[in-house]
Protein backbone atom coordinates (compact mmCIF):
# COMPACT_ATOMS: atom_id res chain seq x y z
CA UNK A 1 0.00 0.00 0.00
CA UNK A 2 1.17 3.51 -0.87
CA UNK A 3 0.24 6.34 1.46
CA UNK A 4 -0.22 9.96 0.37
CA UNK A 5 -0.30 12.27 3.38
CA UNK A 6 -1.78 15.77 3.56
CA UNK A 7 -2.01 18.13 6.54
CA UNK A 8 -4.84 20.36 7.74
CA UNK A 9 -2.21 22.79 9.06
CA UNK A 10 -0.79 23.35 5.58
CA UNK A 11 -2.65 25.39 2.94
CA UNK A 12 -0.39 24.20 0.11
CA UNK A 13 -0.92 20.59 1.17
CA UNK A 14 -4.69 21.03 1.14
CA UNK A 15 -4.55 22.63 -2.30
CA UNK A 16 -2.45 19.76 -3.68
CA UNK A 17 -4.85 17.27 -2.06
CA UNK A 18 -7.80 19.06 -3.69
CA UNK A 19 -6.15 18.78 -7.11
CA UNK A 20 -5.47 15.06 -6.60
CA UNK A 21 -9.08 14.39 -5.65
CA UNK A 22 -10.37 16.54 -8.52
CA UNK A 23 -8.28 14.90 -11.22
CA UNK A 24 -7.76 11.30 -10.12
CA UNK A 25 -10.20 8.50 -9.46
CA UNK A 26 -10.16 8.38 -5.66
CA UNK A 27 -13.14 7.05 -3.71
CA UNK A 28 -14.11 8.11 -0.21
CA UNK A 29 -13.96 5.11 2.16
CA UNK A 30 -15.85 4.44 5.38
CA UNK A 31 -12.56 4.89 7.27
CA UNK A 32 -11.45 8.07 8.99
CA UNK A 33 -8.06 9.10 10.36
CA UNK A 34 -7.63 11.83 12.95
CA UNK A 35 -11.18 12.93 12.21
CA UNK A 36 -10.60 13.24 8.45
CA UNK A 37 -11.93 11.17 5.54
CA UNK A 38 -9.69 8.51 4.00
CA UNK A 39 -9.69 8.14 0.21
CA UNK A 40 -8.45 5.25 -1.90
CA UNK A 41 -7.61 4.35 -5.49
CA UNK A 42 -5.76 1.63 -7.38
CA UNK A 43 -2.66 2.03 -9.54
CA UNK A 44 -0.64 -0.64 -11.32
CA UNK A 45 1.47 -1.15 -8.17
CA UNK A 46 -1.57 -1.60 -5.91
CA UNK A 47 -3.69 0.37 -3.44
CA UNK A 48 -3.08 4.06 -2.75
CA UNK A 49 -4.59 5.71 0.33
CA UNK A 50 -4.87 9.47 0.81
CA UNK A 51 -5.07 10.60 4.43
CA UNK A 52 -5.02 13.97 6.18
CA UNK A 53 -3.22 14.78 9.42
CA UNK A 54 -4.44 17.14 12.12
CA UNK A 55 -0.89 18.37 12.75
CA UNK A 56 2.07 19.36 10.58
CA UNK A 57 3.57 16.55 8.47
CA UNK A 58 7.04 16.99 9.98
CA UNK A 59 5.66 15.74 13.31
CA UNK A 60 4.10 12.53 11.93
CA UNK A 61 6.66 10.34 13.68
CA UNK A 62 4.00 7.91 14.91
CA UNK A 63 2.40 7.46 11.47
CA UNK A 64 3.47 3.83 11.11
CA UNK A 65 1.71 2.88 14.34
CA UNK A 66 -1.50 3.36 12.35
CA UNK A 67 -0.21 2.28 8.92
CA UNK A 68 2.46 -0.32 9.77
CA UNK A 69 3.80 -1.44 6.40
CA UNK A 70 3.53 1.17 3.66
CA UNK A 71 5.67 0.52 0.60
CA UNK A 72 5.92 4.28 0.07
CA UNK A 73 4.85 7.40 1.99
CA UNK A 74 4.47 10.68 0.09
CA UNK A 75 3.91 13.87 2.07
CA UNK A 76 2.31 16.60 -0.07
CA UNK A 77 3.47 19.81 1.52
CA UNK A 78 4.32 23.47 1.41
CA UNK A 79 7.91 24.54 1.01
CA UNK A 80 9.22 27.59 2.86
CA UNK A 81 12.33 29.65 2.23
CA UNK A 82 13.55 33.10 3.22
CA UNK A 83 14.08 34.02 -0.43
CA UNK A 84 10.46 33.22 -1.33
CA UNK A 85 11.58 31.84 -4.71
CA UNK A 86 8.71 30.00 -6.44
CA UNK A 87 9.84 26.37 -6.22
CA UNK A 88 8.63 22.85 -6.89
CA UNK A 89 10.81 20.43 -4.96
CA UNK A 90 11.27 16.94 -3.55
CA UNK A 91 13.40 15.39 -0.83
CA UNK A 92 13.61 12.59 1.72
CA UNK A 93 12.76 13.46 5.34
CA UNK A 94 15.05 12.70 8.25
CA UNK A 95 17.68 14.32 10.41
CA UNK A 96 21.39 14.23 9.62
CA UNK A 97 21.96 15.93 12.99
CA UNK A 98 19.68 17.27 15.69
CA UNK A 99 15.89 16.97 15.42
CA UNK A 100 15.00 20.66 15.35
CA UNK A 101 11.84 20.13 13.28
CA UNK A 102 10.31 16.74 14.04
CA UNK A 103 11.69 13.26 13.66
CA UNK A 104 14.51 11.59 15.58
CA UNK A 105 18.05 13.00 15.98
CA UNK A 106 20.58 11.49 13.58
CA UNK A 107 18.03 9.22 11.93
CA UNK A 108 16.84 9.45 8.33
CA UNK A 109 13.88 7.88 6.59
CA UNK A 110 14.40 5.34 3.82
CA UNK A 111 14.98 7.25 0.58
CA UNK A 112 13.04 6.17 -2.54
CA UNK A 113 15.60 7.43 -5.05
CA UNK A 114 13.83 6.48 -8.28
CA UNK A 115 10.45 7.74 -7.05
CA UNK A 116 12.00 11.12 -6.22
CA UNK A 117 13.66 11.24 -9.63
CA UNK A 118 10.29 10.55 -11.26
CA UNK A 119 8.76 13.44 -9.30
CA UNK A 120 11.62 15.72 -10.29
CA UNK A 121 11.34 14.82 -13.99
CA UNK A 122 7.57 15.23 -13.94
CA UNK A 123 7.81 18.60 -12.19
CA UNK A 124 10.26 19.85 -14.81
CA UNK A 125 8.10 18.64 -17.69
CA UNK A 126 4.93 20.10 -16.17
CA UNK A 127 6.63 23.41 -15.41
CA UNK A 128 7.28 23.77 -19.13
CA UNK A 129 3.94 22.37 -20.31
CA UNK A 130 1.96 24.57 -17.92
CA UNK A 131 4.24 27.61 -18.35
CA UNK A 132 4.94 27.92 -14.64
CA UNK A 133 7.54 30.46 -13.54
CA UNK A 134 8.96 28.13 -10.90
CA UNK A 135 12.33 26.58 -10.09
CA UNK A 136 12.44 22.78 -9.94
CA UNK A 137 14.90 21.28 -7.49
CA UNK A 138 16.00 18.49 -5.24
CA UNK A 139 16.47 19.45 -1.61
CA UNK A 140 18.92 17.81 0.75
CA UNK A 141 17.67 15.44 3.45
CA UNK A 142 16.18 17.43 6.32
CA UNK A 143 13.44 17.63 9.00
CA UNK A 144 11.09 14.99 10.34
CA UNK A 145 9.66 12.49 10.37
CA UNK A 146 12.30 9.74 10.52
CA UNK A 147 10.39 6.72 9.23
CA UNK A 148 11.32 3.07 8.78
CA UNK A 149 9.74 3.16 5.33
CA UNK A 150 10.49 4.78 1.96
CA UNK A 151 9.34 8.38 2.35
CA UNK A 152 9.52 11.60 0.37
CA UNK A 153 8.06 15.10 0.36
CA UNK A 154 6.64 16.69 -2.80
CA UNK A 155 6.48 20.40 -2.17
CA UNK A 156 5.06 23.70 -3.39
CA UNK A 157 6.80 26.89 -2.32
CA UNK A 158 8.18 29.07 -1.16
CA UNK A 159 5.76 31.69 0.22
CA UNK A 160 2.00 32.07 0.86
CA UNK A 161 1.50 33.38 -2.68
CA UNK A 162 2.70 30.09 -4.16
CA UNK A 163 0.93 27.94 -1.56
CA UNK A 164 -2.36 29.35 -2.89
CA UNK A 165 -1.41 28.90 -6.56
CA UNK A 166 -3.87 26.22 -7.72
CA UNK A 167 -2.17 25.82 -11.08
CA UNK A 168 1.17 25.03 -9.43
CA UNK A 169 -0.63 22.82 -6.88
CA UNK A 170 -2.01 20.85 -9.82
CA UNK A 171 1.54 20.35 -11.13
CA UNK A 172 2.66 18.94 -7.77
CA UNK A 173 -0.44 16.73 -7.65
CA UNK A 174 0.24 15.37 -11.13
CA UNK A 175 3.95 14.81 -10.45
CA UNK A 176 3.07 12.99 -7.23
CA UNK A 177 0.56 10.71 -8.90
CA UNK A 178 2.85 10.00 -11.85
CA UNK A 179 5.58 8.86 -9.45
CA UNK A 180 3.11 6.83 -7.40
CA UNK A 181 1.77 5.16 -10.55
CA UNK A 182 5.28 4.16 -11.63
CA UNK A 183 6.49 3.06 -8.19
CA UNK A 184 8.45 -0.18 -8.33
CA UNK A 185 10.01 0.74 -11.67
CA UNK A 186 13.69 1.46 -10.94
CA UNK A 187 15.29 2.44 -14.26
CA UNK A 188 18.10 4.62 -12.88
CA UNK A 189 21.16 3.87 -10.75
CA UNK A 190 20.74 5.01 -7.17
CA UNK A 191 23.44 7.31 -5.73
CA UNK A 192 23.89 9.59 -2.75
CA UNK A 193 24.93 13.21 -3.15
CA UNK A 194 27.40 14.98 -0.88
CA UNK A 195 28.40 18.65 -0.72
CA UNK A 196 27.15 21.91 -2.12
CA UNK A 197 24.12 23.96 -1.08
CA UNK A 198 20.76 22.82 0.26
CA UNK A 199 19.29 23.19 -3.24
CA UNK A 200 21.92 21.47 -5.32
CA UNK A 201 21.49 22.39 -8.99
CA UNK A 202 24.27 20.01 -10.03
CA UNK A 203 22.51 17.00 -8.51
CA UNK A 204 19.18 18.16 -9.96
CA UNK A 205 20.68 18.56 -13.44
CA UNK A 206 22.40 15.17 -13.29
CA UNK A 207 19.18 13.39 -12.34
CA UNK A 208 17.33 15.10 -15.20
CA UNK A 209 20.02 14.47 -17.81
CA UNK A 210 21.63 11.18 -16.77
CA UNK A 211 20.50 7.72 -15.67
CA UNK A 212 21.05 8.59 -12.00
CA UNK A 213 18.58 8.78 -9.12
CA UNK A 214 19.70 10.64 -6.01
CA UNK A 215 18.54 9.34 -2.65
CA UNK A 216 19.94 11.05 0.44
CA UNK A 217 21.82 14.29 -0.13
CA UNK A 218 24.14 15.74 2.50
CA UNK A 219 24.81 19.48 2.08
CA UNK A 220 28.04 21.32 2.76
CA UNK A 221 26.72 22.81 6.01
CA UNK A 222 26.00 19.35 7.49
CA UNK A 223 29.36 17.76 6.70
CA UNK A 224 31.28 18.88 9.81
CA UNK A 225 28.84 16.95 12.01
CA UNK A 226 28.42 13.97 9.66
CA UNK A 227 30.20 10.91 11.02
CA UNK A 228 30.58 7.35 9.77
CA UNK A 229 27.36 6.20 11.42
CA UNK A 230 25.23 8.86 9.71
CA UNK A 231 26.93 8.36 6.35
CA UNK A 232 26.46 4.59 6.56
CA UNK A 233 22.80 5.14 7.42
CA UNK A 234 22.29 7.30 4.32
CA UNK A 235 23.67 4.47 2.19
CA UNK A 236 21.82 1.63 3.89
CA UNK A 237 18.55 3.54 4.28
CA UNK A 238 18.08 3.97 0.54
CA UNK A 239 15.41 1.78 -1.04
CA UNK A 240 17.62 0.79 -3.96
CA UNK A 241 21.22 -0.37 -3.77
CA UNK A 242 23.48 2.69 -3.76
CA UNK A 243 26.02 2.32 -6.56
CA UNK A 244 28.32 5.22 -5.61
CA UNK A 245 28.49 8.68 -4.06
CA UNK A 246 28.50 11.86 -6.13
CA UNK A 247 30.69 14.55 -4.55
CA UNK A 248 30.13 18.22 -5.31
CA UNK A 249 33.86 18.66 -4.84
CA UNK A 250 33.97 22.45 -5.03
CA UNK A 251 31.03 22.55 -2.63
CA UNK A 252 32.95 20.80 0.15
CA UNK A 253 35.26 22.69 2.50
CA UNK A 254 38.91 21.66 2.17
CA UNK A 255 39.07 20.71 5.86
CA UNK A 256 36.13 18.28 5.43
CA UNK A 257 37.48 16.46 2.37
CA UNK A 258 40.02 14.08 3.97
CA UNK A 259 37.57 12.84 6.60
CA UNK A 260 34.86 12.34 3.98
CA UNK A 261 37.10 10.35 1.65
CA UNK A 262 38.30 8.24 4.58
CA UNK A 263 34.70 7.43 5.60
CA UNK A 264 33.70 6.52 2.04
CA UNK A 265 36.70 4.22 1.77
CA UNK A 266 35.82 2.61 5.09
CA UNK A 267 32.31 1.95 3.81
CA UNK A 268 33.74 0.54 0.58
CA UNK A 269 31.65 3.02 -1.42
CA UNK A 270 33.19 4.39 -4.59
CA UNK A 271 32.73 8.05 -5.44
CA UNK A 272 32.85 10.43 -8.36
CA UNK A 273 33.83 14.08 -8.09
CA UNK A 274 31.90 16.68 -10.07
CA UNK A 275 33.25 20.20 -10.44
CA UNK A 276 30.84 21.87 -12.86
Amino acid sequence: MILIVASNKDIASLNIKKQILNHYNFSETTESFQGNHVYTTEVSYGEVKLITLRDESVYAQDLMEFFPSPELVVFISRHSSISGTPTLSTHTPGNLGEASLGGIPRKVSVSPANAMREVLKSMMRLKEEMQLNYEVSYECTHHGPSLNAPAMFTELGSSPKQWKDLKAAKAVARATMEAVSKFGDFPAEAVIGIGGPHYNRKFTRMALEKNLAFGHMIPKYALPSTDLQVLKQCVERTLEHVEFAVLDWKGIKSEDKPKLVEMLNELGLSFRKIKH
